[in-house]
């Protein structure tokens, strides 16, 4: 078994928390993305795993063994680095797992940023090691190729199920790669959960805004009671809430609270039937996509983005639009900045 498994691991440089308290469980064959914006630990918890980095505090073991103290070399870890870190002076010699065989005489400097990391990948495949660790390994490579190479690594996945660690700042990277995600900020965990939980239920405003694209929409209402449901004001512009579908709102009568809206889930045009509610805005900018628009609407003095509109659609800025979202697709937010 070659789980992973980190107990109130912390890092610290000097006053600074890097990495505060992170409690995990890698399961056998797990791959696992550890995501987050730039300086939230991610890539400096991925260095501890491999004993590039010292822990200030709590355990790491792998395959049932406590590896706090154990050089890199003995961990039974394989690393892919951002930069390849291949040796100039060498030739390629890879598997034919990974389609490389062509370049088995040529060196490094003679190889494309795809190609570098091909071998990079089988470097560490030929070792046969407990667990592959990734740190961003497609960050240097264009968009084409980034998903050119995230559909290489899915199939690698099924023919070398090795446990795998993945360090990525792209959330496109992580839900498309990862059985589950590891949401990071500020060095705290934010969630644990698979791609489609995080994306469902997000644990708070900073998880809902960096999972999923575009990014979700969020508007400050203040909350009001009336017979059987909820009245939710935002400048001029109200709704109501049926009592059953927010129950938490009763304790927030009074005050103020986050409504978040995915736009892929807004749709233009008035509500069908009860279970939607309306709003009606104007438009500030559309985004050609080519298959569909993106449009950005002004409401009170929040900036709402519809995702999925007909990209035949001509609306000229300036224009009254409205729309439409299902209660369902509604999240609550007691937070009203993002959570640390």
């Amino acid at each position: 078994m070659a789980a992973v498994v980190l107990t109130n691991v912390h890092k610290v440089y000097g006053h600074v928390v890097a990495v505060k308290d992170i409690n995990l469980d890698i399961k056998d064959r797990e791959f696992v993305v550890l995501v987050g914006p730039s300086g939230c630990g991610k890539s400096t918890t991925l260095r501890m795993i491999a004993g590039l980095e010292e822990i200030s505090g709590g355990t790491i073991a792998i395959g049932g063994r406590v590896v706090n103290h154990l050089q890199p070399k003995d961990r039974d870890i394989a690393m892919v680095f951002q930069n390849y870190a291949l040796y100039q002076h060498m030739s390629v010699r890879a598997a034919r797992i990974l389609s490389i065989e062509p370049l088995l005489d040529r060196r490094p400097y003679q190889l494309s940023g795809g190609q570098q990391q091909r071998v990079a990948l089988g470097r560490c495949i030929v070792r046969n090691p407990k667990v592959f660790l990734f740190d961003e390994p497609l960050s240097n490579l264009d968009a084409q190729l980034r998903a050119q190479m995230r559909l290489e690594l899915k199939e690698l996945r099924q023919r070398v199920p090795t446990t795998s660690i993945f360090v990525t700042h792209d959330q496109t990277e992580a839900m498309t790669l990862g059985d589950r995600i590891v949401v990071m900020k500020e060095g705290f965990v934010q969630q644990v959960g698979t791609p489609l939980e995080l994306y469902r239920k997000p644990a708070n405003r900073f998880v809902a805004s960096f999972i999923g694209s575009p990014s979700m929409n969020f508007i400050t209402v203040d909350v009001t009671a009336q017979a059987d449901h909820f009245l939710l004001t935002c400048q001029g512009w109200q709704f109501r809430l049926p009592t059953t579908r927010f129950p938490d709102l009763g304790s927030h009568v009074g005050r103020s609270v986050c409504i978040g809206m995915r736009p892929q889930h807004i749709r233009l045009g008035p509500p069908v039937n009860a279970n939607q509610i309306a709003f009606k805005g104007t438009l500030l900018v559309t985004e050609q996509l080519g298959d569909e628009q993106l449009l950005a609407i002004r409401l009170g003095d929040s900036e709402i983005r519809i995702a999925g509109v007909d990209p035949d659609l001509t609306l000229p800025a300036g224009s009254e639009i409205e729309a439409a979202v299902a209660t369902e697709n509604l999240h609550l937010f007691h937070d009203l900045e993002e959570t640390q």
